[in-house]
């Protein structure tokens, strides 16, 4: 999963970067004590009596662990029967009732006095740290409405495996996978605002009913809330013993999706099961009426085989009607190019505009763009082929709704493995297309080539985006940047304008350049591209290294997703107070400001 070995390899990372030591321990009682007050937690156990949640002492193991805390000031909210007896100032029993989870859930957010609450599920156990944690989060960032963090699982050895390393909130992501999970402590008396708990519609399996409910209440409070007031700390403090595990129901979380979707005003969205990973949702919005008009930019030279491909691929091979073809020709001059540019022109459909001079990609596309009659535009590569019809209607679906800047495809190299899903921001100024040679019907570690999610940037390779916000943007940097990095410095100034960045699983394009090949550059484009480089660097060096759709105990390498040694997470007890919050929303990032003027 990560790393050529797997668990392996995760059990030596928690080994040498995941467990407390005593002065670990000592500095963080030290800053507990000098701590404002003000937090407490209340933490709901959903189990109704010893051992409902499975076999064995589940609920005393979530017990145990609250009172191996580092951070006291806590209660816990529970039946008798789930205390067990233990006498403890900081329980409160609660009724058993019918049994019913949700009842006794929404009587203990009635009588809860924390000022955040946390459902702990079935088999949870916290790690010593966690609560301090979230508290130090919390004092640092009194806004917050929601925070959660990374999890993993317990085996009967009691050896952590399996971890659910999360990113910043992500709306899309949540709609098709519960990307919060636990541990997330929310804000009281919003939840009560919210009406508390809620069952999920439709049948449901009684042993996931907690689970799904959270999950509902996630969603309905991030549509309540702005995004800056939701946070995610990349720290390991909830593990979920195996033992425990009630199962997760992905006909009733769909069912949750699409009453959210209605409640929300999505009206006509279908929400099926993600065909790479079943237990996730993929959602179809319907497109705006009338459909808009989409003009595909292509800019191209010589290259005829590639180019006819590419055409035939949007014209004959693509399911959405009101279309047109833009090839914008950068001085071609093989025969057999211009053949083939003159039989395309015959189409009502394309355009073929002239552009000479140097090769100047941005220019190329932003010349196009201001010829484009259509609302969306889709910048194309001359090298990607169409492999299903349905992409653009993907592409337009998404890139139609007003808070989204751009939209990115599912690119693959010939022989099916993954070139593009997405490209991550990292630390040394890297940009590295995510999780790329996976195989095509890999879903990743965290199914992130499962859903639709956001992501900081995509490839222009196949980048759609409203005409309207393009031009908004000053579309792409054709001084500075005029061949490489001007997809990137595009999709971050989109963030700082408030848009956010997708990529789709579901619209899958081949993009025929060679694995292996690398770039042949001569010594003038090698000058050229360092150039561009530091040009690059210049604008944007402050936010390379924070990545919110990328988390700290995670390198993205060519091949694989490989465990961050050391995370780059700056442990709250050793950090300044203001570093503890990471993977905040681009548009919260102030990146607007780091670009220099005149650059």
């Amino acid at each position: 999963m990560y790393g050529l070995d797997g668990r392996h390899a995760y059990t030596r990372w928690v080994a040498a970067y995941d467990v407390l030591s005593a002065s670990d321990r000592t500095a963080i009682r030290e800053c507990v004590a000098g701590m404002p007050g003000g937090i407490l937690f209340s933490l709901m156990l959903t189990a109704t009596e010893a051992g409902s949640t499975g076999p064995g002492d589940h609920p005393q193991r979530a017990l145990a662990s609250l009172q191996a805390q580092l951070f006291p000031h806590w209660e816990v909210l529970a039946t008798a029967a789930a205390l067990s007896g233990e006498v403890d100032r900081r329980h409160v029993a609660l009724p058993a009732g019918d049994g019913d989870p949700l009842r006794l859930y929404n009587e203990a957010l009635a009588r809860a006095r924390g000022r955040y609450v946390v459902l702990l599920p079935p088999g949870a156990v916290l790690a010593e740290h966690a609560l301090f944690v979230l508290a130090h989060a919390l004092l640092a960032e009194p806004e917050l409405e929601l925070v959660f963090t990374d999890e993993d699982r317990l085996d009967r050895a009691g050896e952590r495996h399996s971890p659910r390393f999360k990113t910043a909130w992500d709306p899309d992501r949540m709609l098709g996978c519960d990307a919060v999970g636990h541990l997330a402590a929310l804000r009281t008396e919003t939840v009560r605002a919210l009406g508390g708990m809620r069952p999920a519609p439709g049948k449901r399996r009684p042993a996931a009913e907690a689970e799904l409910a959270h999950y509902d209440l996630v969603l309905r409070l991030g549509e309540a809330v702005p995004p800056s007031r939701i946070g995610h700390l990349p720290a390991v403090l909830c593990h979920r013993l195996d033992a425990a595990d009630p199962g997760w129901d992905a006909a009733a979380a769909r069912d949750i999706v699409r009453r959210h979707l209605e409640e929300t005003g999505v009206a006509g969205a279908t929400v099926e099961p993600a065909p790479l990973s079943p237990a996730c949702s993929r959602v179809l919005r319907p497109l705006p009426r009338p459909a808009p008009a989409v003009s595909v930019i292509v800019p191209t030279r010589d290259a005829a085989t590639l180019l006819a491909r590419c055409a035939e691929g949007v014209l004959a091979r693509t399911d959405y009607a009101p279309l047109e073809l833009l090839l914008v020709d950068n001085d071609s001059r093989d025969p057999e190019a211009l053949a083939l540019l003159a039989r395309l022109a015959e189409d009502p459909r394309v355009r073929v505009l002239p552009f000479s001079g140097p090769f100047n990609f941005a220019a190329m596309n932003n010349a196009a763009v201001r010829e484009a009659r259509g609302e969306v535009v889709v910048l194309l590569n001359n090298d990607t082929e169409v492999i299903e019809p349905d992409w653009l209607t993907e592409l337009v679906a998404l890139a139609a709704r007003p808070e989204i800047g751009a939209v990115g495809a599912k690119l693959l190299y010939a022989d099916g493995r993954v070139q593009h899903c997405g490209i991550t921001l990292g630390p040394d100024w890297s940009l590295i297309h995510q999780l790329r040679l996976s195989g095509r019907f890999d879903a990743g570690p965290n199914r992130e080539l499962a859903v639709t999610r956001s992501v900081s940037a995509v490839t222009a390779a196949c980048l759609a985006c409203r005409r309207a916000v393009y031009l908004e943007a000053g579309g792409l940097d054709e001084e500075n940047l005029k061949v490489a990095f001007n997809d990137v410095d595009f999709c971050l100034r989109l963030g700082d304008r408030g848009y956010r960045i997708l990529v789709t699983p579901f619209a899958e394009l081949l993009h025929l350049e060679s694995v292996s090949r690398g770039y042949d550059l001569t010594p003038a484009k090698q000058a050229e591209n360092a150039r561009e480089t530091r040009n690059f660097r210049r604008i944007w060096d402050p936010v390379l290294d924070t990545d919110p759709y990328h988390n700290a105990n995670l390198v993205f390498r060519w091949e694989d997703t490989v465990l961050a040694t050391p995370p780059r997470w700056p442990r709250p007890w050793h950090a300044p107070w203001r570093d503890t919050m990471a993977g905040r929303p681009p548009a919260l990032s102030g990146r607007a400001a780091v670009r220099p003027p005149g650059v």
